[in-house]
């Protein structure tokens, strides 16, 4: 796997986190943060566009407007990732 520039730090803290604490629950607390940023980090850099949509729609509750179009940028977000993915 490729490491996108941009998350490069995030993946570096990610493997010293699961070196330094050992496996199980512990790990899964500690590390959750990194990981899940580490993710971000990937869907930020593989469809930019449509993340930064579904952050602006759907980042607080609203109207049933608001509410379709965070449903429909999440939409778009799933389609623009599956269509990113590695097909071996």
């Amino acid at each position: 796997m490729t490491v996108p520039v941009e998350c490069e730090r995030l993946h570096r803290a990610l493997r010293e986190c699961h070196r330094r604490v050992p496996s199980g629950p512990p790990r899964e607390a500690a590390c959750r943060h990194l990981n899940r940023s580490l993710a971000d980090c990937f869907v930020a850099v593989v469809c930019p566009a449509e993340s930064e949509t579904v952050k602006t729609l759907c980042s607080s509750g609203g109207t049933a407007l608001k509410r379709s179009q965070c449903q429909q940028a999440q939409l778009s977000l799933a389609v623009c990732l599956s269509s990113n993915q590695d097909q071996s």
